[in-house]
């Protein structure tokens, strides 16, 4: 799938804002391109390509490359918020984490239901006569639907309580221009990096990520 997604929000006190054109794809293929909010032209400040276990994130502004970390462990860094490829795909089509099988479900008198898969809880409401996925719940993570346009959410907002070595995030996604089965090719998968970037490591990333500008408010 593609689709063009507008970030807004904080991870710890850092402010996070921008436009992310995302391209997805089954098998840890992925690709996001981030760009002001504000501009609709010019080279994006940073790509993140992946492939499985090898990603590749380009810091087109700065001139660095980071190499050899999991995507999971570069978007956490960027977001405070962990996702690997294939679950960040089920997240913006609206289908929670797509880790397992639901099973276990429970209905309650307000019209909601739940059921559990693996690890997480999923939990459903009926909209316009049918079931939609309408929040997630893993761990420390919240994941919850608004705004159903058709069959699909077209605001995510993800949220995480503080836990050991992390900081709590709080981000709202607002999708446009969804592509479902788009075709994308495999170039669109692959990293072009500058000959002159310079190496940056994932701590250095997550000290100074792109898309936020800290602050001392808690």
């Amino acid at each position: 799938m593609s689709a063009s997604l507008s970030l807004s929000g904080r991870a710890g006190s850092t402010r996070l804002s921008a436009r992310i054109d995302a391209g997805l794809a089954d098998s840890g293929r992925l690709r996001l391109e981030g760009y002001p909010k504000v501009s609709f032209g010019g080279k994006p400040f940073f790509v993140l390509v992946s492939r499985g276990d090898d990603a590749t994130l380009v810091l087109n502004r700065d001139a660095r490359v980071l190499r050899g970390a999991r995507a999971a462990a570069i978007i956490e860094a960027l977001t405070g918020v962990a996702l690997d490829p294939d679950q960040l795909r089920a997240v913006v089509s609206g289908c929670g984490l797509g880790s397992a099988d639901p099973a276990e479900g429970r209905t309650y008198e307000n019209g909601w239901a739940s059921a559990d898969a693996g690890d997480a809880t999923i939990f459903l409401r009926q909209i316009d006569g049918r079931w939609r996925v309408a929040a997630v719940r893993k761990g420390a993570l919240t994941i919850e639907y608004r705004d159903f346009a058709s069959v699909r959410p077209s605001t995510v907002r993800l949220h995480t309580s503080s836990s050991a070595g992390a900081v709590p995030a709080d981000i709202t996604l607002r999708l446009s221009q969804v592509e479902i089965n788009a075709p994308l090719e495999d170039a669109v998968f692959s990293p072009d990096v500058p000959r002159d970037a310079a190496p940056i490591t994932l701590d250095e990333l997550r000290r100074a990520g792109p898309l936020g500008d800290r602050d001392d408010e808690p």
